[in-house]
């Protein structure tokens, strides 16, 4: 069981305070870790704070007791020590939706983790339904997020106690987390299913995944608007992305999304026009007005974009048989997520299916080599995978 601890000194700022760091985090099996980012604030985003809680060393022995620290990247110039902490595996960092800290890191300062637990996977792999780490705290321990911090500039200095406060509290309660997730994956017999989930983690390659790969089909809404007119929503997002970029802002800061959407809907072509665009104000229209309508204008008549890979659209119309398969497997895999209490994508993304289903492996050893299959889903999968392919074949027979 932890207990809790205000740390006296949380801000680690010098080399000196950050190898002292590392030295206890080296002495403990595992540490929790968090980052604050300023991406409401800038167009790329830059990692601000680092927020770690241990175990303390000195603490009695009948107790875990929890030591918050802040480490600040702007004001320290070489955090290798800690990235060579992180590629231990000796040493597991704990995180609530690590995948998004893990690749920040790489992409700030090359860091490359090898053990992981992901609070927040480890709660969908329990069906739980409440997974964000704010309705999580409240429910497990009865604490209460100051919601307003959510929202604050982390590339302002100094940091202000409230600031402090809530980044402490971030990773404070993700160590006695972890041992309330452990203990009802062993009893729920899940505990190697998130073991894999977890592995599955620190072997994706996070090179791939640049900031380059950004795109308008990350966009939530570009599902509204016609297949015809997704030529000119893609050029209104490269516009943005480029009037985000020259003046570093976020790009919601720039037009937010629903406006992009109903441009591409309703494809204005003059002031007056753009005067009706809901969220479009008197401002944004007298600075970005000339540049949205030449965008529109120009945009009209070019090649549609492609769908993305993966996306199981546009590669399904090419082939009825891989369309029958891919509808096959998503049946299979709705049933087994309901039956299992988690979401779909716990089974397997929709990227996977499609894989799966463009293949058309015949054996579990032929299951291998597509991505998203890790061991454990193959042990768990491959049977029922491979009978909804032979039935899909016999049906299409």
């Amino acid at each position: 069981m932890y207990f809790y601890s205000k740390t006296a000194q949380p801000l680690v700022h010098t080399p000196q305070a950050l190898r002292r760091l590392v030295d206890q985090l080296r002495r403990q099996p595992r540490f929790a870790l968090d980052t604050e980012s300023n991406s409401l604030y800038s167009y790329q985003g830059r990692v601000c704070l680092i927020q770690i809680s241990v175990a303390a060393a000195d603490g009695p022995p009948e107790q875990s007791v929890v030591e918050d620290y802040l480490v600040d990247p702007l004001r320290l110039n070489d955090l290798s020590p800690l990235g060579e902490l992180l590629a231990d595996p000796a040493v597991e960092v704990v995180m609530h939706a690590a995948d998004n800290d893990m690749l920040t890191l790489y992409r700030s300062y090359g860091f490359i983790f090898q053990r992981v637990f992901d609070t927040q996977l480890a709660a969908r792999i329990l069906g739980w339904k409440q997974v964000g780490l704010a309705a999580i705290l409240e429910e497990q321990f009865g604490i209460v997020s100051d919601k307003r911090m959510q929202r604050t500039d982390w590339g302002q200095r100094p940091l202000t106690p409230a600031q402090i406060a809530y980044a402490q509290m971030d990773t404070h309660s993700l160590l006695p987390l972890r041992e309330r997730l452990v203990d009802a994956l062993q009893q729920r017999g899940r505990w190697e299913e998130a073991q894999d989930a977890f592995a599955a983690l620190t072997r994706g390659n996070p090179a791939g995944r640049e900031p380059n790969g950004r795109s308008f089909w990350q966009m939530r809404s570009v599902r509204e608007v016609p297949r015809g007119q997704h030529n000119v929503l893609e050029a209104l997002w490269h516009w943005r992305e480029q009037a985000a970029r020259s003046t570093d802002r976020p790009p919601f800061k720039v037009v937010n999304d629903s406006v992009l959407v109903q441009l591409a809907q309703s494809l204005p072509g003059c002031q007056d026009e753009l005067a009706r665009i809901d969220g479009l104000s008197t401002l944004q229209i007298h600075r970005y007005g000339s540049e949205l309508l030449d965008t529109i204008r120009a945009s009209q008549g070019q090649p549609l974009p492609p769908f993305p890979s993966g996306d199981g659209r546009s590669e399904l119309l090419l082939d009825k048989a891989i369309q029958q398969r891919y509808d096959n497997l998503r049946r299979w895999r709705t049933e087994t997520a309901a039956s299992r209490g988690v979401d779909a994508d716990i089974v397997l993304p929709n990227s996977t299916l499609l894989a799966i289903a463009q293949q058309n492996p015949v054996s579990a050893e032929a299951l291998r080599s597509i991505a998203g299959l890790t061991p454990w889903k193959i042990q768990s999968y491959a049977p029922p995978i491979l009978a909804v392919l032979h039935q899909s074949a016999a049906l299409g027979d």
